[in-house]
């Protein structure tokens, strides 16, 4: 499927547990692409939708851009908002990756960027963690390096709730607010995620509540052993990811380049739940940084 000057395909892929990956790729119809962007999509999300407004402004500005709907995710297998073991996403994500990266067309001709937004900005991280020297950078959108306190459950709560993760791992039980409306500014995005089949809208299941709990507070802990060249944007009033664990992450990484833009007032789907003009922003920033080290790789 061609938009104006840019081309999009889609494609299942079968992992050797049995499971069945949704990929999709936009790429440049007209130019050779000037590096490579692999997207991390958010818990309960998926990236043909939801993140196609991502895919398709960065191939527009020459990128060729590659998505994976995690196990239990958007078209992918699995039961729809479980993740048994957030470990198994990561190898998903970076053996397709990989794949992708070691073509004849790309393999030392490209740069090779992650993009990942809210928990696709931790499972970023621990990809830069698996494999620290493959990646020449990321974009973390409002990353998942803390969850901010008013989303989190009572600490008592949490403690029953860890115990039950391997008795009843895919129950619906977890306690949350609706996280659409306090992630998503825009009212009209906010209804096209209620209204899209492919993402999960139930509560949190255990086991997967459980994951991502466990990663935020790994990743929380680990800040400082990030060294890839990075760009962090979060929105400064975001209410789902926490503006100051970003700000540590800055400060704390081991890494030589790193950028951190917070844009006050912004929420936390920022590249997609924000006004027009908000949105622009945002990808004027990540697509500049793009450039200038698309560049030099």
């Amino acid at each position: 499927m061609a938009n104006d000057d840019i081309k999009y395909e889609e494609e299942h892929i079968s992992k050797s547990r049995g499971v069945k990956l949704f990929t999709c790729r936009w790429s440049p119809l007209n130019h050779e692409p000037k590096a490579l962007i692999f997207l991390c999509h958010g818990y309960a999300m998926e990236c043909s939708i939801s993140m196609r407004g991502t895919g398709t402004r960065l191939a527009k500005a020459g990128f060729e851009v590659h998505g994976v709907d995690y196990e239990g995710h958007g078209k992918s297998s699995g039961l729809q908002g479980y993740i048994s073991n957030l470990n198994d996403v990561v190898s998903d994500c970076f053996t397709y990756f990989a794949s992708i990266s070691e073509k004849e067309d790309h393999k030392g001709k490209r740069p090779k960027f992650l993009l990942g937004e809210s928990m696709g900005g931790a499972i970023a991280l621990m990809l830069h963690r698996k494999e620290p020297t493959f990646w020449d950078g990321a974009i973390l959108v409002a990353p998942m390096c803390k969850i901010v306190d008013e989303m989190k459950p009572a600490p008592i709560v949490i403690s029953i709730l860890c115990k039950l993760s391997n008795v009843i791992p895919t129950w619906k039980i977890i306690p949350t607010d609706d996280i659409i409306d306090k992630a998503i500014k825009n009212e009209e995005r906010r209804e096209e995620v209620r209204n899209n089949p492919y993402c999960y809208k139930g509560r949190p299941r255990l086991k997967t509540g459980y994951e991502i709990f466990m990663a935020s507070l790994d990743i929380e802990s680990n800040l400082d052993k990030v060294t890839m060249p990075f760009i962090i944007v979060h929105g400064g009033a975001d209410a789902v990811t926490d503006p100051s664990v970003s700000e540590a992450l800055y400060k704390l990484a081991e890494s030589k380049d790193k950028t951190m833009k917070l844009y006050p007032g912004m929420c936390h789907a920022l590249t997609s739940g924000e006004t027009e003009s908000n949105i622009d922003l945002v990808f004027s920033d990540i697509i500049q940084w793009l450039d200038e080290r698309a560049s030099v790789s």
